[in-house]
């Protein structure tokens, strides 16, 4: 009876985990530009690559002081859009932002994108405060 050493077989499953890696570089992509990728596909069209909005149409995510002072409603803002006026960095925006149903966690990944990007500093959120916060939306 022969026993097979775990020890071995090791390093051949790790040169093999890398090689598929390399191999199928978008079936291992890093979860970290999840919130990236949301905000290309949902929100950089009115608010720009960088977060810097549109002059005095389309608010600016970059720098945005609304981002600190309206943190517990950015998740319902998102899913549900918004349409009456805002102040960000002491200019006034008056244009109608359409919601997304996006799930909990994506707009967590999303707003924790936002929120640390462009000289934004924020707390983390994590999906159960978003959750919570979307099932107190108005």
């Amino acid at each position: 009876m022969s026993r097979r050493n775990p020890h071995r077989a090791r390093p051949a499953l790790l040169a093999l985990a890398v090689a598929l890696a390399m191999a199928l570089p978008g079936c291992f992509a890093d979860p970290s530009n999840k919130g990236a990728v949301l905000y290309e596909n949902h929100c950089a069209g009115c608010h720009g690559e960088q977060g810097q909005g549109l002059g005095r149409l389309i608010p600016p995510l970059a720098g945005a002081d609304y981002l600190a002072l309206h943190r517990y409603e950015l998740p319902c803002l998102i899913r549900h859009g918004m349409s009456h006026p805002i102040v960000v960095n002491g200019v006034p925006y008056q244009q109608v932002m359409p919601g997304d149903s996006l799930s909990a966690a994506r707009i967590t990944n999303l707003l924790n994108y936002v929120e640390n990007h462009w000289g934004n500093q924020h707390t983390p959120r994590t999906i159960r405060e978003t959750a919570d916060l979307l099932r107190a939306c108005p």
